[in-house]
């Protein structure tokens, strides 16, 4: 007898308890640290901030290990609190007292909405960013920590997001499907038939967090949403959309979108700011690539305009996890439309 497995909506609670479990194994954090272009990216914003954070109090929102809060100490911090809902913040505890410096960090086991600072601070820190920046939604604890304990005129570290959009052609995927056609050859099977069915498997509604070569990006990518940390709401982050228009490079055949961001911190007194960038273009980063598969292939040309627009919201299953609609037209195509979402991986726990 078959049965319909439906999702019920987890209450804030469990939501929280998965999320929060999810960093108290090392791989997570090893993953994090190891990942050069994200650490040292935030350790060269923190010491060109040094100005700034020279005997400030700062606050670490999701200090994890403590890395963070050490380059502010490195940086001239008088205090930081180090603010860390999970077990790990026991590691963090135990670094900070190997690196001598737990007279300037105080690690406090919580979250930054229910723990309670002895005072306000100058700066916070965070590394929030999730699967295409929205998953996990720690942003909105960074803004509850802006609102509640950031003096003002203080700084936030990042303190500018940007999210971005281009079509590519994923060759592994094309790679995937032909393979049903190559069966026949190597064992007398015919088992072409497959491909369909493969395709509706891989060109699925999941967010398929890859890496994407430049190489297979067919146009400049499209910025489509502005975040500023010292203004944005947490209302604006339930929808988070923008429209884009992107004019393909040559011939190919789209078969997918990725979505990628940037954050931006900034330098006082040198011309240009500092960028963590997840493009395609760039270092590959742990947050690689968010894509999004098509139904189907579409064949572009040269200067082919694909137009659309994306909108970024949390399921209505888990608030920390993110949901991606898109609204495209490529060519002379007719309008498209399809809604993806990160697989879920509570559902076992569900179960």
């Amino acid at each position: 007898m078959s049965h319909v497995v439906k999702k019920r909506k987890l209450d804030k609670t469990r939501q929280d308890r998965l999320y929060f479990d999810s960093y108290t194994d090392v791989t997570i954090h090893e993953e994090m640290i190891a990942d050069h272009v994200r650490t040292n990216t935030y350790r060269m914003a923190i010491l060109n901030n040094s100005e700034s954070i020279r005997g400030k109090v700062v606050l670490d929102v999701g200090a994890g290990t403590g890395v963070l809060s050490m380059f502010c100490v490195q940086a001239g911090a008088k205090k930081v609190y180090a603010v860390e809902a999970c077990s790990i913040a026991e590691q963090a505890v135990n670094i900070v007292k190997q690196n001598n410096m737990e007279d300037q960090i105080e690690v406090i086991r919580g979250t930054v909405e229910t723990v309670d600072l002895p005072e306000k601070v100058e700066v916070i820190v965070s590394e929030w960013m999730g699967y295409a920046l929205l998953h996990e939604s720690m942003l909105n604890s960074v803004l509850y920590a802006r609102d509640k304990w950031l003096k003002p005129g203080g700084i936030i570290l990042p303190h500018k997001a940007e999210l971005y959009i281009a079509p590519i052609s994923d060759p592994v995927v094309e790679d995937r499907l032909h393979f049903w056609y190559t069966v026949k050859d190597q064992y007398g099977v015919d088992m072409s038939c497959m491909s369909d069915f493969a395709r509706g498997c891989i060109m699925n509604s999941d967010i398929t967090v890859n890496s994407v070569h430049g190489e297979d990006v067919l146009s400049h990518p499209a910025r489509f949403a502005e975040l500023d940390l010292h203004t944005v709401t947490v209302e604006a982050l339930r929808s988070v959309k923008g429209k884009f228009k992107c004019e393909s490079f040559g011939s190919a055949a789209v078969n997918a979108f990725c979505v990628f961001f940037t954050v931006t911190f900034p330098c006082p007194d040198k011309p240009q700011t500092l960028v963590l960038s997840t493009s395609p273009f760039k270092p590959e980063t742990h947050w690689k690539q968010a894509v999004l598969y098509l139904d189907a292939p579409v064949d572009v040309v040269q200067d082919t305009v694909v137009t659309g627009e994306i909108s970024m919201f949390p399921s209505e299953e888990s608030a920390r996890h993110i949901c991606i609609h898109v609204d495209y037209t490529i060519g002379e195509q007719k309008r498209q439309s399809k809604t993806f979402s990160i697989p879920d991986w509570s559902s076992e726990a569900q179960s």
